[in-house]
């Protein structure tokens, strides 16, 4: 599992562009800059809708004033998906950015994945936040349950940087 001092491996994600699906290299997020990244166990579940993001739109001015270039929201899902849940959170219009993990190839590098049978979760992401600094991770907020949004929330995070 990732740790505080590792460097994120290469990954490539998907967000809707103008014209469409497009891929999003995350080291070109990443490399010289300091970022957020929080991921969800899935778009639109109860924790996620109603605490997670709305943690972080709450605490973007905050992280702005910190010197965050930018905060990064990941789940394993298509971009269409994050896309509507962008717009339905309003995490869009905050500025969050949505990325879709769809073939959870950057969860699984950073060995955060998870299955959830009973609840039709199959290979998603545990709920984290973490602050990358020039692609190298500096803070790392990960929750122990997946249904619980404490030490992963903005606030949370905010406090530790």
């Amino acid at each position: 599992m990732i740790s505080i001092g590792d460097q994120l491996p290469e990954a490539s994600l998907t967000r809707m562009g103008d014209n469409g699906p497009e891929q999003v290299n995350l080291s070109d997020k990443t490399k010289g800059r300091k970022v957020v990244i929080f991921a969800v166990p899935g778009a639109f579940t109860p924790t996620c809708h109603s605490a997670h993001v709305p943690s972080f739109i709450r605490t973007r001015d905050q992280f702005d004033a910190k010197g965050v270039e930018e905060i990064i929201c990941v789940s394993v899902n298509d971009p269409f998906v994050m896309n509507e849940w962008g717009k339905a959170t309003g995490a869009a219009e905050a500025g969050l950015t949505m990325l879709g993990d769809a073939d959870c190839g950057f969860t699984d590098a950073i060995g955060m994945r998870f299955d959830a049978p009973p609840a039709g979760l199959i290979a998603r992401s545990k709920r984290y936040a973490m602050l990358v600094e020039d692609n190298k991770v500096t803070a790392l907020h990960l929750e122990e349950n997946p249904g619980t949004c404490e030490t992963s929330a903005g606030e949370a995070l905010l406090e530790a940087i």
